[in-house]
């Protein structure tokens, strides 16, 4: 289960990565839950569901929709809450302190701890369809994929801070070197999640200094 301070990081990440793209984002209509959709149908693609062809599942690219999806579904929970990081984070923890097994969709409940993982996705993408999001089939999904809570909260915040160092660091402008030392960054991020504790008060912080450090100046 995702801790306190986890939701307070991942939460405050977004909120700062979307003032980035727009300090108006909370006003500017985007449509994130559409965008969670078209995620969970590109994780079904990865999973491979297509009888009549043979098909390999890509585990790393469908975790990494599931990541993708976890900054949309958060955009979306700080909007309903009007940019409020503490009420988004209590919501959040009362999902899924609830252990809920089912949801209702279409006046018909799917008890998703019984489904497998496509069934799951295919029941995200039309919540999300409807303008819905729900934590706890989420979370269920994200463990049918092979990971559990604490590996989503470290790829999404290594994605998240990447994203932070590229921006700071001449993304836009076509300055940024994305290949340090014969290694594209990605491959450095790795190694600096690997070294870190993801329970530390500061673990955002410190992904970004490791990440600094590396970087050739």
């Amino acid at each position: 289960m995702l801790s306190s301070t986890q939701l307070a990081t991942m939460l405050s990440l977004q909120d700062g990565m979307n003032k980035k793209v727009n300090p108006d984002w909370l006003n500017a209509g985007y449509a994130y839950l559409r965008a969670a959709m078209i995620e969970s149908v590109e994780g079904i693609e990865h999973h491979g569901w297509k009888w009549w062809k043979a098909q390999q599942k890509d585990l790393p690219q469908l975790q990494m929709e599931l990541v993708d999806i976890w900054h949309f579904a958060l955009s979306d929970i700080i909007i309903g809450f009007k940019g409020d990081i503490q009420q988004s984070a209590n919501t959040i923890a009362e999902q899924l302190a609830s252990n809920r097994s089912q949801v209702t969709f279409d006046g018909k409940d799917y008890e998703f701890t019984k489904q497998d993982i496509l069934d799951n996705l295919e029941l995200m993408a039309g919540l999300c369809a409807a303008k819905r999001f729900d934590v706890p089939l989420f979370l269920k999904i994200v463990e049918q994929a092979e990971m559990d809570s604490d590996e989503l909260y470290r790829q999404y915040v290594g994605k998240n801070v990447l994203n932070f160092f590229r921006q700071d660091h001449g993304y836009k402008a076509g300055t940024y070197q994305k290949i340090w030392n014969g290694r594209e960054d990605n491959e450095h991020l790795v190694d600096v999640l690997s070294s870190l504790d993801i329970n530390l008060s500061d673990y955002s912080d410190k992904v970004y200094a490791g990440l600094k450090h590396r970087y050739p100046q």
